[in-house]
């Protein structure tokens, strides 16, 4: 008689590997040129000559290595980096591989301040290093490793659109950057002077022409009255979509606007959790919805919110970070943007591709990205943790 022999459960945990070490690392960016936006012409901010970012750096005991940022325009840098290096002794010990539950188990360490802002941006670095880690497990890019929808990825480009240039600097930056393979081009407006606003606009769309996707934004400087005449003098100027047109907080006034205009309303950078995004999406405020992963607290909530874009048919066009936001607009559903900035190309020894309006996946495992001697250089803090709480 053949026996099956009956499979008993092992007693050992499923644990593959634990992280043993977090590196923490605060650098300032320094900016080739002050840059100004609506915001500071307003008197709301001083221009802006540097940008703080945290890097995360994640070991595990089997020699896999994993990195993440985060960053802030003005202040927040330090506050960040203090924040992270508090909470990061949670991580040590743990399986690298169960990032929600680490997620969840980083918010609660520092919940007494709160589960959006600088604290759970300071955690969005310590999650990016997570999946960049769990992707070079897999030896795959970040975005096959979430299931990619496509290999590229439509791109415009923001950084030479700013308001501290000339109407005739922006166009010939405009005219370099659809050189350079990026597809669409958005320029920054919200002055005092709504004429002004409206010149430079006519100008950039006579110069580009009628089928280059155009985009404004006007970083949160236009009242209500202002946003909704603004608005329907744009319309004619077929854009994308206008960007921030009033308080990030002000999901009432967006949706009174999306639902009056024929042009798309984009909006979300400045918002720092699900929450936040969630309500913006249940008032009806939005139609490209625009999260930034290192603001919303990483990619484990990048993720859900994506997920509610998506139930939802809207746009997706993520802020900043194009170095992270390639992988996660990939694996969006809904062809989405993604947003080109050359400012952190001193930070990192890879490019990302941009050939014929769109921004292209790499093959290298994970974010595909490695820091620069010149990063490191522009460390101003750091810190070592190998020992758990």
């Amino acid at each position: 008689m053949t026996t099956t022999p009956v499979l008993t459960p092992s007693a050992a945990p499923a644990v593959l590997d634990r992280i043993e070490s977090v590196t923490l690392s605060s650098v300032t960016l320094p900016l080739a040129d002050p840059i100004s936006d609506a915001k500071v012409f307003t008197g709301r901010q001083r221009p802006m000559t540097e940008v703080a970012f945290l890097f995360a750096e994640i070991r595990t005991e089997a020699g896999l290595e994993g990195l993440g940022f985060s960053y802030s325009k003005r202040a927040g840098g330090p506050a960040q980096f203090a924040h992270a290096r508090e909470v990061a002794p949670d991580l040590v010990g743990e399986d690298p591989n169960d990032i929600a539950r680490l997620w969840t188990k980083l918010v609660w360490a520092g919940a007494s301040v709160g589960r959006s802002g600088a604290s759970t941006q300071a955690i969005a670095a310590l999650d990016v290093a997570l999946w960049d880690l769990k992707a070079k497990r897999a030896g795959l890019p970040l975005a096959k490793l979430l299931g990619a929808h496509r290999d590229s990825v439509r791109c415009y480009n923001t950084s030479g659109g700013f308001l501290h240039e000339s109407v005739e600097q922006v166009r010939d930056n405009a005219t370099r950057t659809l050189e350079s393979g990026v597809g669409g081009i958005k320029i920054k407006v919200g002055l005092p002077d709504s004429a002004e606003d409206l010149r430079r606009v006519r100008a950039v769309r006579e110069h580009l022409g009628d089928a280059v996707p155009f985009m404004v934004d006007a970083n949160q400087q236009w009242d209500r009255p202002t946003a909704m005449r603004m608005g329907r003098r744009l319309e004619e100027f077929d854009l994308v979509w206008i960007e921030e047109p009033l308080d990030a907080y002000d999901a009432e006034g967006h949706a009174q606007l999306a639902r009056a205009l024929d042009t798309p309303i984009a909006t979300g950078e400045m918002l720092t959790s699900v929450a936040e995004h969630h309500e913006l999406i249940r008032q009806g405020a939005v139609d490209v919805l625009q999260p930034d992963a290192p603001r919303v607290g990483g990619i484990t909530q990048f993720l859900k919110l994506a997920a509610l874009a998506e139930h939802r048919n809207l746009g997706l066009a993520p802020h900043f970070a194009m170095e992270i936001h390639v992988h996660l607009a990939a694996a969006y559903p809904i062809e989405p943007w993604v947003e080109h900035f050359d400012w952190l190309h001193p930070l990192f020894h890879e490019r990302l591709e941009t050939r014929e309006g769109r921004m292209h996946l790499s093959d290298r495992p994970g974010l595909g990205v490695t820091l620069t001697d010149r990063a490191r250089a522009w460390t101003v803090d750091r810190a070592h943790v190998d020992t758990a709480r």
